[in-house]
């Protein structure tokens, strides 16, 4: 069993960055793709960014191109989202999910393990 602990998450305003983090219990994440997906009070679930298992593919949600990256540290068994020109649109709750593949998806029924979450609330 594979646990996802992200962390990072806090209040900001409309402008700011923030970096979130998303470390994997154990050494299994090197060989799969992992993703962001967020959720907004009230709406589904919806794909962020993805990574593949090398780290050498990534894609975005057209929300966010542009001002989120995502990346991913092997050796620490840790992926990151960072977050920059925040906009209060961006307020969710994230996580991060690993699928059992080496390429990445936006899709969240092809994900294996998810994290518990973290809150980002950014204010106007």
């Amino acid at each position: 069993q594979v646990q996802l602990v992200e962390s990072g998450g806090g209040l900001v305003q409309a402008g700011d960055s923030l970096r979130l983090s998303c470390a994997a219990s154990r050494r299994t994440n090197t060989n799969y793709a992992m993703g962001w997906f967020r959720q907004a009070p009230g709406k589904e679930r919806e794909f962020v960014a993805t990574i593949s298992s090398s780290g050498g593919s990534t894609h975005y949600a057209n929300s966010v191109k542009g001002r989120f990256t995502i990346s991913r540290d092997s050796a620490k068994n840790t992926v990151y989202l960072q977050m920059n020109s925040l906009k209060p649109e961006d307020t969710a709750v994230y996580y991060c999910a690993q699928r059992g593949y080496y390429t990445g998806s936006s899709r969240t029924d092809e994900y294996d393990y998810w994290g518990q979450g973290t809150q980002v609330t950014v204010s106007s």
